[in-house]
């Protein structure tokens, strides 16, 4: 299978996380099949017309109705998951990535997570979740390897 055969799914929520995944992926993009899973809210209006992006509807956990936007959004990632079958998932992000992760996992996917650069002195709850199932997991602050004994630090994407 040659590289550009190889399908990377990006996944985040918006803002920073997102931010973070635009600039990793620049290094990558020529390399391999992109597709993005994001939420819709304003700051990704600008993908809309954007081959190989799939957009969630955004959630956030203090939310009226939270529950029927996470189970919508864990059936359609399943689908979505199904009909591209990724070889890697990439992920910096918050919010739907951690059913995406863990189905994807079930269905044969590598997981890479990247903890988010704002966090330097604890783990996200995100990360805490991905961790246990990510092939390859890093920090981007050294002070996290105390919570994440196994990860790699690498330094900041930017």
């Amino acid at each position: 299978m040659t590289n550009k055969a190889k399908k990377v799914f990006f996944v985040s929520s918006s803002g920073g996380h997102l931010a973070q995944l635009k600039h990793l992926s620049k290094f990558i993009m020529n390399k391999y099949t992109i597709s993005w899973v994001i939420e819709k809210n304003l700051s990704t209006q600008d993908l809309e017309n954007e081959e190989r992006v799939f957009f969630l509807k955004h959630q956030d956990r203090r939310m009226k109705g939270f529950l029927f936007v996470f189970i919508y959004n864990i059936l359609k990632s399943l689908m979505i998951l199904i009909k591209v079958r990724p070889d890697i998932v990439i992920t910096a992000g918050a919010g739907a990535v951690i059913p995406i992760c863990y189905m994807a996992k079930l269905l044969g996917s590598k997981i890479v997570f990247i903890e988010s650069y704002a966090k330097i002195n604890s783990p996200t709850l995100t990360g805490r979740f991905i961790y246990k199932i990510a092939d390859e997991f890093y920090v981007q602050w050294e002070e996290l390897l105390h919570y994440y004994p196994e990860a790699k630090f690498r330094g900041s994407i930017y």
